[in-house]
């Protein structure tokens, strides 16, 4: 199967708000968050399913998101909690669904049909409904590959630690070495399909240190953002998430050095004491692309 073709957006954070609470929703908007992900599964009690896809879907009608992306977390494929909630909320047109506990890629799949067919019967453009798998198990770990190119609805995928670490009997640590392996498969397979890969969620909301941390970490492993689940933890996320002004000053230099080289016929150069090829070229395209996504830059 080809990579996805996706128009991805920034997502430096994603912050989970509990699907029962119109007030939390709304304060999360206010916050300049990139994404938003109204929570019915983990966050919801099982009593309050069914009052929070109605919350969700008066959220989703009735509240201006900006610029602000709208996710709803949904419960896992094969519960039988799944078809309510994409019945109950899909009305609202959320931007994308994020769909827990992905252990093969039919499971995607599923969703992605159930999408495509509502859509023609609403007369909806077809694949605007973006899909976000967590993996957060052994096996979705050993079928990332799969996941990841299970429909072109797929945008990114996440790396769920906590349900992953309890899969294979790990003890959690503060510096994650226990799910390294997994961490860096999820985002090498995100990254081999043109996808995003968005980091795990920091439990201790006490320690913005190590949050800020982890979240050096992600970025220099190559995730896009993080799952975040606390407004204080909004702010360094994003700025964490994209470059910063050393960076961006750094990549337009190379940039324009490599210009001036190409127009002399010169391949690869030194600046400042550093080779330059292409390699790094790219990455400094990438880098005042991202700049420019985040507002810090304009190109």
């Amino acid at each position: 199967m080809t990579p996805p073709q996706n128009n991805q957006r920034l997502r430096r954070s994603l912050l989970f708000m509990p699907g029962d609470s119109l007030r939390k929703i709304e304060k999360a908007i206010a916050l300049g968050v990139d994404s938003i992900v109204m929570d019915l599964e983990d966050g919801v009690a099982l009593s309050q399913k069914e009052a929070a896809r109605a919350t969700i879907l008066e959220a989703l009608l009735s509240l201006d998101f900006g610029r602000c992306e709208r996710l709803v977390r949904v419960n896992p494929v094969g519960s039988d909690l799944l078809a309510a909630d994409l019945d109950a909320t899909l009305a609202g047109r959320p931007d994308g669904y994020v769909i827990p506990k992905v252990d093969f890629d039919e499971q995607v799949q599923a969703v992605a049909e159930y999408l495509t067919l509502e859509e023609r019967r609403r007369g909806w453009p077809e694949g605007k409904i973006r899909l976000l798998p967590i993996v957060e198990s052994a096996l979705g770990v050993m079928n990332v590959r799969e996941i990841a190119l299970a429909s072109e609805r797929v945008d990114a995928l996440l790396f769920g630690a906590e349900d992953l670490a309890g899969d294979m009997g790990a003890v959690r640590t503060a510096a994650s070495w226990e799910v390294f392996y997994a961490r860096s498969a999820v985002v090498t397979a995100a990254k081999a399909y043109q996808l995003q890969a968005i980091d795990q969620v920091f439990f201790d909301l006490n320690d913005l240190a190590g949050f800020e941390t982890e979240c050096l970490f992600g970025r220099q492993l190559g995730y896009d953002g993080k799952m975040i689940i606390h407004p204080r933890q909004v702010e360094p996320a994003q700025r964490i998430f994209a470059p910063s002004s050393e960076e961006i000053q750094r990549a337009q230099r190379i940039l324009a050095a490599y210009a001036e080289q190409q127009a002399a016929g010169v391949g690869a150069f030194a600046l400042d004491g550093r080779m330059v090829d292409m390699p790094v070229v790219r990455a400094a395209e990438k880098v005042v692309t991202r700049a420019a996504e985040a507002g810090l830059l304009n190109i």
